[in-house]
């Protein structure tokens, strides 16, 4: 389930994933096509065990995206896994440069777009669902880094 945070991270349970949409500086998002759900997704993953939150967050940022973020990341939604009793918690950040996307991984690479048009795929491939929510959750915060 799909809880909104505000600007913290959870506690109460461990963290075991954390997603992304990170910003570009002329306020588009990204996302990562996922060539194995076939879906249009956020960028990020599982943290591994020698690793903390923003290490995870910059090493799936690059394997997915081919991008660096900027040190700020402000936690806008967790997902309760019921089956491990953990977290996977999703942040808005901005985007601090552009660098090559390795091969290998589960993603085709970054798609670059505005809030309106990911809604739209979106919800033409999967209905209105767990991902428009959480674009509902980040369109505010975007608004806020881009006054």
């Amino acid at each position: 389930m799909l809880r909104p945070l505000h600007g913290a991270f959870p506690t109460d349970k461990r963290i075991a994933g954390i997603h992304s949409i990170p910003i570009t500086n002329d306020g588009s998002i990204v996302m990562v096509w996922d060539k194995n759900e076939k879906a249009l997704t956020t960028v990020g993953g599982r943290i591994e065990n020698d690793e903390d939150i923003n290490t995870a967050l910059d090493r799936e940022t690059i394997e997915e995206a081919g991008i660096i973020l900027e040190s700020q990341r402000i936690p806008i939604a967790t997902w309760y896994w019921e089956n491990t009793d953990t977290y996977t918690v999703f942040v808005v950040a901005r985007v601090k440069k552009y660098t090559t996307l390795p091969e290998g991984f589960e993603t085709t690479g970054r798609v670059t777009m505005n809030f309106e048009t990911a809604r739209q795929i979106i919800t033409k491939i999967e209905g209105d669902g767990f991902r428009i929510g959480l674009l509902a959750l980040a369109e505010p915060i975007y608004h806020q880094l881009h006054k």
